[in-house]
């Protein structure tokens, strides 16, 4: 098998289409020279190392996504904690409601019982008896 020579004879073109072959010779280059994965590593090596304005744009919208993540996690645990809130104030009232309810329910039993030794007494000095 024979390898392709890396020379050719440009015509007179302009410097982008001059640095456009070259670039294309360079790339043709590393598919003859490197193996499938370190091909890969290289590309990304060249990618970022090209433009800062890409990493630089990307980190920004990164910001921006936690900025407004956080922003939402905050709302979303303020809704929770409010929640929480008016759910042990709920609470609270009901536990008023019944406590008020037992203390006069104890209040009825302690008469009720009152009321049945009055009648208890009655019915002895009455001298009735079963």
């Amino acid at each position: 098998m024979e390898r392709p020579s890396l020379e050719i004879n440009l015509p007179d073109t302009h410097e982008e289409g001059k640095l456009y072959v070259v670039d294309s010779l360079n790339n043709l280059n590393k598919l003859n020279v490197c193996p499938d994965g370190s091909q890969h590593a290289l590309d990304e090596e060249e990618n970022t190392g090209d433009t800062g304005e890409n990493t630089e744009g990307s980190n920004i919208s990164n910001q921006c996504l936690f900025f407004v993540t956080f922003i939402l996690t905050l709302i979303v645990s303020l809704a929770l904690v409010s929640f929480v809130i008016f759910l042990i104030i709920q609470t609270r009232n009901k536990m008023d409601q019944i406590s008020s309810r037992l203390i006069s329910e104890k209040k009825n039993i302690e008469e009720l019982k009152k009321m049945n030794n009055m009648i208890l007494k009655h019915l002895n000095q009455s001298g009735i008896k079963r």
